[in-house]
C-alpha cells in the first residue's frame, strides 16, 4: 500500500510493505530502473547511491537494538529521491515510520509541514536517523565503561558474555558505517548535486555525523580488544595461580603417599613391630610436609 503526503508540490510516498502492484506503479509512473526495483525487493544490501538523470536511488543501513536492548540489528533505508518527491520503500528504520506518521497527522489536522524541497525532506530524514544512531552508539560506549568498571569483580561468565555481545555489536556497526562514508563523501564532494541550492553545508553536517560515528566505533573497537586482552590475562593468571597451588599440594602429598605406600605392603619393614611405629611415621610425614612448605616459601613459590 502506497501512502502519500503532499507538501505543496512536494510529495512523500511511503510504502511499508510493498507488493508487486506497488512496484508496477513505481515502474510505470516514475520509470525507475528495474535493478533499483529489484534491490527494493531484496534484503542485506550494501549502502550505495545510484545516480540517474532525473532521480537518485539510495540504500543506507542503520542500527537498532532488538527488543531486549542487547543485540544490534540492521535496518535498511531505501529512498528514491527526485526533484519533487521522496519515496521510502520497505521495512525501514522506525524513525522514518514515526516521521511519516507525524507528517501525516499534521496533514490531517491541516497544519503545514515546513519543507519546500525534496533535498530538505531527505536531510530531515537523515538527520533524525543520525541523531538516533549517535544515541545508540553512546549506549554501546556506556556498556564498555560498565564492563571496564566490573572487569575485576563480576562473574567471569557474565563478563565473557557481555564482551562477546558488545564485540559483535561493534563489528556490525563497523560493517554498516564504513560503506556509508563513501556515500556521504559523494554529497560533500559535489558528485551528488541534488535538486536544491545551498545544501552543501547540510550535506557536510550529515558527513560530520557519519565521521563522528565512525571514529567512535573505531575507538570502541580498540577498547573492546584491550578489555578482552586484559580479561584474558586476568583469567590466565588466575588459572596459573590455581595450577601452582595444586602443584604444590601434589608435591607435598607425593612423598607422603610414597612413605605410606611402602608401609602398606605386606613385608617385614623397619619399626614394623614397634608399638610406636605409627607415631614415628606420622612425625616423619609431618616433618617432611613442613620442610617442603618452608622450602617452597623460601623459594617464593607460594
Amino acid at each position: 500500500m502506497i501512502e502519500t503526503i503532499k507538501i505543496g508540490r512536494l510529495r512523500w510516498l511511503h510504502i511499508k510493505t510493498p507488493s508487486e502492484e506497488d512496484f508496477e506503479i513505481l515502474e510505470n509512473q516514475y520509470h525507475f530502473h528495474p535493478l533499483d526495483l529489484e534491490d527494493c525487493q531484496q534484503i542485506n544490501q550494501r549502502s550505495k547511491i545510484d545516480i540517474y538523470d532525473d532521480y537518485y536511488f539510495i540504500i543506507l543501513l542503520f542500527p537498532v537494538f532488538d527488543n531486549q536492548n542487547r543485540f544490534i540489528k540492521t535496518r535498511e533505508v531505501k529512498i528514491f529521491w527526485g526533484e519533487d518527491y521522496i519515496i521510502t520503500v520497505g521495512k525501514s528504520h522506525y524513525i522514518v515510520d514515526n516521521l511519516f506518521d507525524e507528517a501525516l497527522s499534521q496533514e490531517v489536522r491541516g497544519e503545514e509541514f515546513e519543507l519546500g524541497t525534496s533535498d530538505a525532506l531527505l536531510y530531515l530524514i537523515l538527520e533524525k536517523i543520525m541523531n538516533e544512531t549517535v544515541y545508540l552508539i553512546r549506549k554501546v560506549g556506556l556498556e564498555l565503561e560498565l564492563i571496564n568498571r566490573e572487569l575485576f569483580g563480576k562473574s567471569p561468565h557474565t563478563i565473557i558474555e557481555r564482551l562477546s555481545i558488545t564485540r559483535k555489536n561493534i563489528i556490525l556497526l563497523n560493517t554498516m558505517l564504513k560503506p556509508q562514508l563513501r556515500v556521504f563523501n559523494k554529497f560533500e564532494s559535489g558528485v551528488v548535486q541534488g535538486f536544491a541550492d545551498n545544501m552543501e553545508d547540510y550535506w557536510g553536517n550529515i558527513l560530520d555525523y557519519t565521521n563522528r560515528m565512525w571514529d567512535n566505533t573505531e575507538d570502541y573497537g580498540e577498547l573492546i580488544e584491550g578489555l578482552s586482552t586484559t580479561f584474558d590475562s586476568l583469567q590466565t593468571n588466575k588459572t596459573n595461580e590455581i595450577m601452582k597451588i595444586l602443584t604444590l599440594i601434589s608435591s607435598i602429598v607425593l612423598p607422603l603417599t610414597f612413605l605410606t605406600g611402602i608401609y602398606g605392603m605386606n613385608l617385614d619393614l623397619p619399626l614394623q613391630k614397634n608399638s610406636l611405629a605409627f607415631y614415628v611415621i606420622l612425625a616423619i610425614m609431618i616433618l617432611v610436609g613442613v620442610g617442603m612448605l618452608l622450602f617452597f616459601r623460601r623459594k617464593k613459590w607460594m
